[in-house]
């Protein structure tokens, strides 16, 4: 059997259940510390988990992730047992060992099994495992060795009976492995039962076979086990008989083994995909296809604007109302593709409570760790993209922001810092804050930073907050003593706000001294298709993402002042200041309209007042991203096509001074 097909849907449920391994991990460590009353529910999950990645690494003929996961099951099983008391080496071993699962599954994918090294943690796991037990497993008993449940096949070459682990899941699929592996050494001559019994599952845990090769008795018995899964193996002739158990049931197993077989809850009991089993209602889809869906939509979407400027034209009623219930459709398909594409945040958010456990374990930091909001809904691919800033954020709160539990207690606060995590819905934009309690920037560093790299005016002697992240911003930019492995080169704040303004959002930082920062970042739902106003400057179209606008007014002349040398909108109660889109694209102050309109955009808690000449109307648009130019504008996030044909430039907001 072929294996290499499952390799990705493997990979993608074994990185759901590390997942959930970790987050058990970190229950189980905060119960060793005294933080948290122990759970029996959070070893349950870690061996529930780690028994099934074992027994679909041994599916997958992936050996050292098998093995790993088997001493890893034999450790967590002394846990449950109440042999082992739920301390500090314990839960070490295994937060490391659940990182060399993950890099066993992830090599053994991309087809480097054999680059794979256990042995130091499989060392460390079986120190903590009585020899006797380990060595019965591996070695049964004379008793259990003849008590074989099948008959020997008769034919040339040499006998071998093999047994599989009473916990082997699929175990057709198991014994087909084992066939395999010694037809790389051998030629099977026949199979007991015969392979297509073996195929539907329709014996025990004994097979046997005959196997014509020239390899030693102890290569076949190293082969046998090297497939996993494997509880005996014996190779040659029967001396003693074969002694049938007295208990075997048709199934070839024992009484007490068919009974555990039923009620083993790992095994999830019954066949699955029934009219009752919710799995048989999802199928996965790999995120390439939706994408494709997407760009089709996208696609179609600018069509159907082209069918309702050409029905405009025609003045064809009957045409009009065919176009209308088109473009009802298109619209219906493209919100259930998006929909489609959304998911919870909390497949990206449960990585970081590990992330941020060893960040404070390696710093000597206490920290503890809120993540709110997991359910809020992002597109799949916004969602991909968003990771790695929030990593730079966390790291950068626990290194620089959070102090050490001496300096918290100096200062009046508790020893362990608290850093938050969040997600929330803002109309059609997702909000995601990074928050601590920690000493906040010092200002005052930071502006004598920039003073002498001459990022700032000399004669400055305080910073605004969107002039602190304007500098913090800056490649290269820290002002940290030291580079440490979690900060300090310069990179972090940079990384983000450069990744999130590809994104089309933007960055606000809110930070005060001794208290604490704050950092939001707000997205689209969606990078594919957006909402937007179009405006006109002169005879130029561009595109205003309605994330950003929170309304639109005409420009009255009695409204517009100056301040500090720089134009302002009297707005309400409100003084805005005012940009002008022609000054911002280059365009020539002439042949302005008798009326300008303005756009109130926001960042954050800011506002500001986008003038432009005209506002044609709003628009579904197709995002569609654009290289940047040598020394062009960088006030622009991509382009798209409208219902016309024409091009228009999409505005990167956040951008705007």
């Amino acid at each position: 059997m072929n294996t290499s097909k499952y390799a990705d849907l493997f990979l993608t449920e074994g990185r759901e259940y590390l997942s959930a391994i970790n987050h058990s991990l970190l229950a189980l460590e905060r119960a060793a510390r005294g933080e948290a009353e122990p759970s029996d529910d959070a070893v349950d999950a870690i061996f529930r988990a780690v028994h099934t990645i074992k027994g679909m690494s041994a599916t997958m003929g992936y050996a050292a992730v098998a093995e790993l996961s088997h001493e890893m099951e034999s450790l967590l099983q002394r846990v449950r047992g109440g042999e082992l008391a739920i301390a500090a080496p314990v839960t070490d071993v295994l937060f490391k060992a659940a990182d060399a699962l993950e890099h066993g599954i992830e090599e053994s994918v991309a087809g480097r099994a054999a680059a794979v090294d256990t042995r130091e943690v499989l060392s460390e796991l079986r120190g903590f495992a009585p020899v006797l037990a380990v060595e019965a497993e591996r070695a049964p008993s004379p008793a259990a060795k003849a008590a074989w449940s099948v008959a020997a096949p008769a034919g040339e070459g040499k006998l071998v009976r093999v047994r599989l682990a009473h916990d082997t899941p699929l175990r057709g699929v198991r014994a087909f492995i084992v066939v395999q592996a010694l037809r790389r050494i051998g030629d099977v001559a026949s199979v007991e039962p015969p392979l297509d019994a073996l195929h539907a599952d329709q014996f025990g845990r004994d097979f046997a076979l005959r196997l014509v090769t020239t390899a030693t008795d102890g290569d076949i018995e190293r082969t046998v086990r090297g497939s996993g899964d494997v509880a005996a193996v014996r190779v040659g002739e029967d001396k003693t008989g074969l002694a049938q158990p007295a208990t075997a049931t048709g199934n070839g197993l024992t009484r007490e083994e068919t009974k555990a077989e039923l009620v083993d809850p790992a095994r999830g009991g019954g066949g699955g995909g029934g009219a009752g089993d919710p799995r048989g209602r999802s199928v996965r889809i790999e995120l390439s296809r939706l994408d494709s869906l997407m760009d089709l939509i996208g696609e179609l979407m600018i069509t159907r604007g082209r069918l309702q400027e050409l029905s405009r034209r025609d003045g064809d009623a009957e045409l009009a109302e065919t176009v209308t219930q088109a473009s009802r459709l298109i619209g219906d398909l493209r919100d259930e593709i998006i929909t489609s594409r959304m998911v919870p945040v909390w497949q990206v958010f449960d990585r970081f409570p590990r992330l941020v456990r060893d960040a404070s374990h390696s710093l000597g930091k206490q920290i503890d760790f809120t993540v709110e909001g997991k359910d809020i809904e992002l597109d799949r691919s916004m969602l991909d993209e968003v990771g790695e800033p929030i990593v730079h954020l966390l790291r950068n709160a626990i290194d620089h922001g959070i102090e050490s539990p001496a300096e918290r207690i100096a200062a009046g606060k508790p020893a362990a810092g608290r850093l938050l995590l969040s997600a929330a819905r803002d109309r059609n934009a997702v909000v995601i804050r990074v928050s601590d309690d920690g000493k906040g920037i010092d200002r005052e560093r930071v502006l004598a930073k920039a003073k002498h790299a001459g990022l700032i005016d000399p004669s400055r002697v305080e910073l605004s907050d969107a002039e602190l992240v304007r500098i913090i911003a800056k490649p290269g930019f820290s002002t940290a003593e030291q580079v440490t492995g979690l900060s300090g080169r310069g990179v972090g704040v940079d990384a983000v706000t450069t990744r999130v303004r590809l994104l089309g959002g933007n960055v606000d930082l809110r930070s005060v001294r001794g208290r604490g920062t704050t950092v939001t970042l707000r997205l689209p739902l969606t990078l594919a298709i957006v909402r937007a106003i179009l405006a006109r400057v002169a005879n130029e179209q561009y595109a205003i993402p309605t994330t950003h606008v929170r309304e639109t007014i005409e420009l009255q002349p009695h409204a517009v002042s100056m301040l500090r040398g720089r134009e302002v909108l009297l707005h309400r109660e409100d003084v805005l200041p005012l940009i002008r889109l022609r000054s911002v694209v280059g365009l020539p102050a002439a042949n302005l309209p008798e009326l300008e309109q303005a756009v109130i955009v926001e960042l954050a808690d800011k506002r500001a007042a986008l003038v432009v000449d005209d506002l044609i109307g709003q628009q579904d648009i197709v995002v569609k991203q654009v290289d940047q130019v040598r020394n062009g504008l960088r006030c622009f996030s991509g382009a798209t096509i409208l219902s016309n044909g024409a091009p228009a430039l999409i505005l990167d907001v956040g951008s705007l001074s």
